[in-house]
């Protein structure tokens, strides 16, 4: 029904003032476009908003089909792969050994600046400053300074680390039988990380000495792995390059064991408080359960082995030829006292909660590739006997 009063764009014809000659044209919103404001145009905005969340989850989507695609052909080509056999153990290894090697030489820019922190802990005032004090004086590539040795020592001791506390699990487990194994699990979990990291070490050792050395003399000792290792070799022989294995081991043992033991007890926790049990989620939440429970495992790392950390960067790159460990320690310590042993924490604290998560992500990733089941959550506890 037509209103009985004009509307405002009415009124404005009739009484605004107008040039001869020209055409008013109405400020008034037409009838229609009230009545039918669905009809009205998207905001452009709006528009490319809508466009690009449409494209990202088609690639999303295509990305998944393909990585599934990947998946099922690496599992043909491997073909089953039954838990606890060579197969899986070697499945276990490279993937450790991808997990280590890439995320450590990935995190080599905040290495260096930790290792020469704990050298010297006036030489810089901070990360940024460090990374743009280098970078001038060495450029981009002196800020990458060991990432060679990083990615050769850190690979092999993934594989060994990954692959080896499968092993000795399974190993410690069917020693002590399946209700101890349950019962006493936290020990179990220590025993067996603490087993692979003393191998993992010793593949570890050589390359850690040339990293270290590396990034703490000013220019780097050497221009590459290889050439580090022939230098020291060459100077001090075989041992030169583990004169800082009993130190390693006291730094990675430690860090290892707590390492595996809070992860399985953390991620354990986070499925006790999930409403359905681990094998009823899918593959992306049990890959994000894994990364936040290396996290929190990460910290707890860092914060143990820590000083052991910093005495191996001492030792390094301090310790006199023929002088004895426990001599050199001693001096060390003297040198740089108990608060000393604590330099670079909060750095260290960051770049290993990173690391454990991302080690711990892409591990349990590959695993779920290769059709095998994620590490950690609560095993079903054995039968009950009638007395209990």
């Amino acid at each position: 029904m037509p209103s009985l009063f004009p509307t405002t764009g009415v009124l404005g014809d009739v009484f605004s003032p107008q040039l001869p000659y020209t055409k008013h044209v109405s400020n008034s919103t037409p009838k229609q476009d009230l009545l039918h404001p669905q009809k009205h145009t998207r905001f452009p905005a709006w528009s490319a908003v809508d466009d690009m969340k449409t494209k990202a989850g088609a690639l999303s989507n295509e990305a998944q089909r393909e990585i599934s695609k990947a998946s099922s052909a690496a599992q043909a080509k491997a073909g089953e792969i039954e838990l606890y056999s060579l197969k899986y153990y070697a499945a276990c290894t490279f993937g450790g050994l991808v997990a280590c090697g890439v995320t450590h030489t990935a995190v080599t820019p905040l290495d260096l600046v930790k290792c020469r922190r704990q050298v010297d802990s006036k030489m810089y005032t901070g990360n940024f400053q460090a990374w743009g004090k280098i970078g001038r004086a060495e450029g981009f590539r002196g800020i990458f300074t060991g990432w060679a040795p990083t990615f050769f020592g850190y690979s092999a001791q993934g594989a060994f680390k990954y692959g080896g506390y499968e092993f000795f699990k399974k190993f410690y487990s069917d020693l002590a039988g399946e209700e101890a194994a349950y019962r006493y699990k936290t020990g179990l979990y220590l025993t067996a990380s603490a087993s692979a990291e003393l191998i993992a070490d010793v593949a570890l050792c050589p390359f850690e000495a040339v990293k270290v050395r590396m990034q703490t003399t000013i220019p780097p000792f050497a221009s590459g792995t290889f050439s580090g290792i022939s230098t020291i070799t060459g100077k001090e022989g075989t041992a030169g390059l583990y004169k800082g294995l009993y130190p390693l081991w006291g730094r990675q043992i430690p860090y290892t064991m707590m390492k595996f033991a809070s992860f399985e007890t953390i991620v354990e926790a986070i499925y006790g408080y999930m409403p359905k049990k681990k094998s009823e989620y899918g593959k992306g939440i049990q890959t994000g359960v894994s990364f936040a429970g290396g996290y929190m495992a990460g910290i707890l790392c860092a914060i143990v082995s820590h000083p052991a950390d910093v005495m191996v960067s001492k030792l390094n790159a301090n310790r006199q030829p023929g002088e004895a460990f426990g001599s050199a320690m001693g001096r060390i310590y003297k040198d740089i006292g108990f608060t000393g042993l604590w330099n670079g924490l909060i750095i260290r604290i960051f770049m290993i909660g990173t690391l454990t998560s991302l080690q711990w992500g892409i591990y349990d990733s590959f695993k779920v590739f290769m059709g095998l089941p994620t590490t950690g959550g609560a095993a079903p506890p054995p039968k009950q006997t009638a007395n209990l």
